[in-house]
């Protein structure tokens, strides 16, 4: 039978859950080429299995190893989030973990009336847990799921050393994501509505029932400038930490783009090893499917959608440009990764 120390001491066995009840960590075997493979490190998407091994939280940190460097990709959704992450799947140098649900719960114990101090407690727990990566000197980037964004903050307090980008989608391209999704986005922007105004994190002059009367695209574009706002404070807080970019730009100048990247997060990565990144599966195939995927395909769904959803769309931009200015919002967010043309 593992014990503690058998368990926390390997990268195999990955950091899942959080249970507050128990104070416990469910800690599940994943290895590598599992990593590689699933879309999101989810039940929905990892392979039914043995049950987990649960080991409460103290005996879990103290059988923890030192924590190895750990980075952060921060996002608002639809942005080639997951491409990133899958990119930085370089073994002996560094590895992406994609959505970690552990995350998720601690999100979700916040929502529940969960006290800040003590879920401060299990995140900084959390953190370290993650930062096991598979190979002594590699650097662990982690792209949690877009809703931790109340928790992004302390994040980047709690771990000094820490760099993050903060990734996101250009307004007209994320309406256009939203409308071709047809009903599931349009409930998943209600969703994510919901969860940030129990966030605090909605500040735009609006009343609550106001968002009654907004369309679904008006309240897609609530959400986008909500979380934009926060990159935008976050990244003027910790200027020689955090960079931002959006997925335009990292389609358009790949090269450039993780040339930054790999020394924002201190990775000895030459100009062979990024060349052969960006030629490779994170890419040209589709982070969730597989498929061929490159750039071009890229925006020809998005050129689509834009086509299908024009009039919504434009005048959902329109609106929102006028909200972001009323409330002082700057629609450029600052220390970009890469300089604007």
């Amino acid at each position: 039978m593992a014990d503690a120390t058998s368990v926390v001491g390997q990268a195999l066995w990955h950091a899942h859950r959080y249970d507050p009840v128990y104070d416990a960590f469910h800690f599940r075997p994943i290895p590598r080429d599992l990593h590689r493979s699933v879309t999101f490190l989810t039940d929905d998407y990892l392979p039914a299995g043995d049950p987990p091994m649960v080991i409460k939280r103290v005996d879990a940190m103290a059988a923890a190893p030192k924590p190895a460097p750990l980075h952060f990709i921060f996002h608002s959704a639809f942005c080639c989030s997951t491409l990133l992450a899958r990119a930085f799947d370089l073994p002996g140098v560094s590895m992406g973990l994609k959505e970690p649900v552990v995350f998720n719960d601690l999100s979700g114990w916040k929502h529940r009336g969960g006290k800040p101090a003590d879920i401060a407690r299990v995140l900084d727990s959390a953190l370290t847990l993650l930062a096991r990566p598979f190979a002594p000197g590699e650097a662990v980037i982690a792209k949690p799921s877009n809703i931790i964004a109340p928790l992004m903050a302390v994040t980047l307090a709690m771990r000094p050393t820490a760099h993050a980008l903060f990734l996101e989608a250009p307004l007209r391209t994320y309406l256009s994501s939203i409308a071709k999704k047809e009903m599931t986005g349009r409930l998943w922007v209600r969703d994510l509505l919901v969860k940030l105004l129990k966030d605090g994190l909605i500040d735009l002059g609006f009343e609550p029932e106001d968002f009654l009367g907004q369309t679904d695209l008006q309240v897609a574009a609530v959400g986008w400038l909500a979380q934009h706002a926060l990159f935008a404070k976050l990244a003027a807080q910790y200027p020689d930490r955090v960079r931002t970019l959006d997925s335009e730009t990292l389609l358009a100048r790949p090269v450039e783009a993780m040339t930054a990247l790999a020394a924002l997060y201190g990775l000895p990565l030459g100009e062979a090893a990024i060349t052969d990144i960006v030629a490779g599966p994170a890419f040209t195939r589709h982070s969730k499917h597989g498929t061929e995927f490159g750039s071009e395909a890229r925006a020809g769904e998005y050129r689509d959608a834009a086509a299908v959803h024009a009039d919504e769309i434009e005048k959902a931009i329109v609106w929102t440009e006028a909200v972001a200015k009323t409330a002082g919002v700057l629609m450029r967010l600052p220390t970009p990764l890469l300089p604007h043309p």
